[in-house]
């Protein structure tokens, strides 16, 4: 397999893949993702207007999201519900995936066959991210939990 090959499939996986979440994300609408938003425990319809800066940097943000593990997908949505596009939101997506796609295929490439030496040393990384993602969380719920009993600001 060719380098420039492995990159187009997996760009335009990325793409179709990115395309479903956009269309979720655009069916849904701001009034559907604020139903869902009140079924979701610890979070408010009042989260989703914390989203503004995807009104300003739409783009970017969809650019930039493309190139963040965990968000990579999630950008998909709101770029859906804000209505961009679907041309742009493409191109950005096609764009970002590509880079993504070229650094994971090369690293592949340069690492050859020892790539599987290199899952010792994830080990590592991956409980640091999952101790971070969990501490995220319980920062996030401890917040929520402690604002509701407080209550409303006087």
């Amino acid at each position: 397999m060719s380098f420039p090959w492995v990159l187009g499939g997996a760009t335009a996986g990325s793409v179709l893949g990115a395309l479903l979440l956009y269309r979720l994300g655009r069916r849904l609408g701001r009034k559907g993702m604020e139903r869902l938003a009140r079924k979701v425990p610890l979070l408010e319809p009042e989260d989703l207007d914390r989203a503004g800066w995807f009104d300003r940097h739409g783009g970017e943000a969809v650019l930039i999201g493309r190139l963040v593990p965990g968000v990579r997908s999630f950008i998909s949505i709101p770029a859906g519900i804000e209505q961009m596009p679907v041309w742009k939101f493409a191109a950005y997506t096609a764009l970002g995936g590509a880079a993504w796609n070229a650094a994971l295929i090369g690293l592949g490439w340069w690492l050859g066959a020892r790539w599987q030496e290199v899952g010792d040393y994830l080990r590592y990384v991956e409980y640091a991210v999952l101790a971070a993602l969990i501490g995220a969380v319980g920062w996030f719920v401890w917040r929520r939990l402690r604002a509701r009993r407080e209550g409303p600001p006087r």
